[in-house]
């Protein structure tokens, strides 16, 4: 997902943005697994991304349920309208509107991948040197990847003291990554190609 602009600022600023995308999507798990919202790093990721959630929290209402549509929302507006700015700069034309609203979904739904890899991935190391962890950020990960777990996990219990369900959720955010993002990424570049280099 490097960006490819030949110019170091802009480089730069896509990867800055694309840090606070991953923490605007974090706070949308969050809320969709029920994590513990006083917990001190949720707290900080709300206090983070509040300044540009805020204004679709007005349009779009409170939280309802599970799902925070305004930091959603938030996240594809200020996706797309990053990726313009940054093609302007850099001389590319104006992409097609579904262009750019496809690459912005894309980036999305692969960055909620990359959040659910990562917490497996420390979930599970935490799961073989601190099981019994109660740092607020081990707690944290456990709580966000229960809800994926979970269903899993009643297909396919442990199996004594080995819990096969990671290694099935592994396979499965990797078929999802390779076969659904990857087609949306394919079908952006046959379409706009220079849409890549901000993704």
């Amino acid at each position: 997902m490097g960006s490819h602009l030949g110019n170091t600022g802009l480089d730069l600023v896509n990867t800055l943005v694309n840090i606070y995308l991953f923490l605007m999507m974090l706070r949308f798990l969050l809320q969709a697994s029920r994590a513990d919202y006083y917990n001190p790093l949720s707290q900080s990721v709300v206090k983070i991304t509040q300044p540009v959630v805020r204004p679709f929290q007005s349009v779009l209402g409170p939280v309802m349920g599970r799902f925070d549509l305004a930091t959603l929302a938030a996240g594809f507006v200020l996706k797309v309208v990053v990726m313009v700015a940054l093609l302007q700069l850099a001389g590319v034309s104006m992409p097609r509107i579904d262009s750019l609203a496809l690459a912005a979904f894309a980036f999305l739904a692969s960055t909620i991948l990359d959040i659910y890899f990562y917490a497996l991935l420390i979930m599970i190391i935490l799961s073989w040197v601190a099981p019994r962890a109660s740092h607020p950020g081990a707690l944290l990960v456990m709580q966000l990847v229960e809800p994926i777990m979970a269903p899993v996990r009643r297909v396919i219990p442990p199996l004594g003291m080995l819990d096969l369900s990671p290694i099935v959720v592994f396979i499965g955010i990797n078929l999802i990554d390779g076969i659904v993002i990857g087609s949306l990424i394919r079908t952006v570049a046959s379409g706009t190609p220079a849409l890549l280099a901000v993704f």
